[in-house]
């Protein structure tokens, strides 16, 4: 990636003591679930990348961390060159919390019932003091108008049950860009949305994002919405990464076999095409004290016994995405080989 990232995770980890079940006491104790375990990725400034996996796999988890909600159990997090993995001091967090905004999954849950949505745009500006009366004024004018909600003076009075799923995840987004961050987390943006209005608050938040020159992470188990959107993707698999690069690469030219079985989860829009396979196998295991090795052990069909004694590291495959798999042969080995056997 480029040089000088807002985003830069280095082996982040959060880990939560499990609780003992009232009635299932065990010897071993309550055990410690690793949401996330030693994830690291870039991001340079304008760019995006999405995190992608199965419900439970640690995108949310990932993206509170980001966004200073949960406090990381390990490693370091550096936004726009500087760490601010502890980050305690209440005006240095404030000011990062302007510049670091959040989209909600749930319009109809974002957004205070008993606000109007001048008052809920209102809101932001007044707690991080951003202009005078008039200018407040004007800044959610110009908000609400750059999210295509015109004539805005028509919304100022309304509430959020008069207005539709579609306008009223436009209004989250006006408020997440009303305070002109450069980082901003998308979690599931349209998920909660009817189908026929998806299409247009993407393209609108792709729009803006690309025009503010956002550095932006969108959370999503639908890997259509991933490809369209991002310029980088991670999966994530049990708290871990299991593959990340190039969205193209990744999706087109998966490499590990939990990537390459998601795909051929995904249905063809083609009713003549033959499903492929899906290769894993059985459920996710608990993710509460896991076995050494790949996390992906028992579900994975090339398990070898390497794979149960070591845990792969992620390492630069032919394609160019890096990879946590042993099946895979490095980018550079495979060079090697094929330099030894030129005359």
């Amino acid at each position: 990636m480029a040089e000088n990232p807002i985003i830069e995770v280095r082996g982040l980890s959060k880990h939560f003591e499990a609780r003992q079940h009232l009635f299932r006491k065990s010897s071993t104790g309550a055990g410690v679930l690793k949401a996330v375990d030693d994830v690291s990725f870039r991001i340079p400034k304008g760019h995006s990348l999405g995190i992608a996996g199965e419900s439970g796999c640690g995108k949310t988890t990932t993206a509170k961390m980001l966004l200073k909600l949960y406090e990381p159990t390990s490693g370091s997090f550096l936004f726009n060159g500087k760490d601010i993995t502890h980050l305690k001091a209440k005006e240095e967090l404030k000011q990062f919390r302007k510049q670091a905004q959040l989209m909600f999954q749930n319009p109809f849950e974002a957004l205070n019932p008993r606000f109007t949505i001048f008052r809920s745009l209102l809101e932001p500006l007044i707690v991080h003091d951003i202009g005078t009366k008039e200018e407040r004024a004007a800044l959610i004018k110009q908000a609400l108008e750059q999210v295509n909600l015109i004539p805005a003076e028509n919304f100022f009075e309304k509430y959020p049950h008069q207005m539709s799923g579609g306008q009223l995840q436009r209004v989250v987004l006006a408020r997440a860009l009303i305070v002109d961050p450069i980082f901003l987390v998308a979690d599931e943006p349209v998920s909660m949305l009817d189908v026929s209005v998806r299409a247009g608050v993407l393209n609108l938040m792709k729009t803006l994002t690309e025009r503010l020159q956002l550095t932006t992470v969108y959370i999503s188990h639908d890997l259509s919405l991933i490809s369209y959107m991002c310029e980088q993707t991670a999966i994530m698999y049990l708290g871990k990464v299991v593959e990340i690069g190039d969205t193209m690469s990744v999706l087109q030219k998966p490499k590990h076999p939990y990537t390459q079985a998601l795909l051929a989860a995904v249905p063809s829009p083609d009713p003549d095409e033959e499903p492929e396979e899906v290769l894993i196998k059985n459920h996710v295991p608990s993710p509460i004290n896991m076995p050494n090795g790949c996390h992906f052990q028992d579900r994975c069909p090339y398990t070898e016994a390497i794979c149960r004694e070591k845990t792969p590291e992620l390492r630069q495959a032919e394609t160019g995405q890096i990879v946590a798999c042993h099946m895979v042969t490095p980018f550079f080995d495979r060079k090697a080989e094929r330099e030894e056997h030129v005359i």
